[in-house]
């Protein structure tokens, strides 16, 4: 009894099928994980935004550094931009309008507020559905 293995013909045809398979497969893939990778920028600057107001509203300033938050246990760690790496981009606070400046001329400039106000994304590019990851 001689053993019999796969024709050229049958090898061909098995890798045609594995072949259509993963190129339904792998856009699905890609996506699911440019999908997971956005949910977790967005969870991640909640996050980071949710400490600095809690910083802000206990200590009346803002954090100089982001390390501040984890020092003074707002955060156990910084996370880690999951489209940009370590790339955040801190934005400072903005500084009072004139027409809240006091009417009594004083020789004091008002000094304005230092610190992080906000964080930000430092990805180029945008979502899936289009905003900018600058503008999350």
């Amino acid at each position: 009894m001689a053993l019999r293995g796969f024709t050229l013909i049958e090898m061909l045809v098995v890798m045609a099928i594995i072949a259509t398979l993963l190129s339904i497969a792998a856009p699905r893939y890609f996506r699911s994980t440019d999908d997971a990778r956005e949910a977790a920028l967005k969870s991640d600057l909640r996050t980071l935004r949710e400490a600095i107001d809690h910083y802000h509203a206990d200590r009346g300033s803002y954090p100089e550094v982001l390390d501040d938050l984890v020092e003074k246990r707002y955060l156990r760690a910084i996370p880690v931009d999951p489209i940009a790496g370590d790339a955040w981009t801190l934005i400072p606070p903005p500084v009072p309008a004139q027409a809240s400046a006091p009417a009594i001329p004083t020789s004091l400039p008002i000094a304005a507020p230092t610190g992080i106000y906000d964080v930000r994304s430092g990805a180029s590019g945008t979502t899936r559905d289009g905003q900018p990851y600058q503008n999350l």
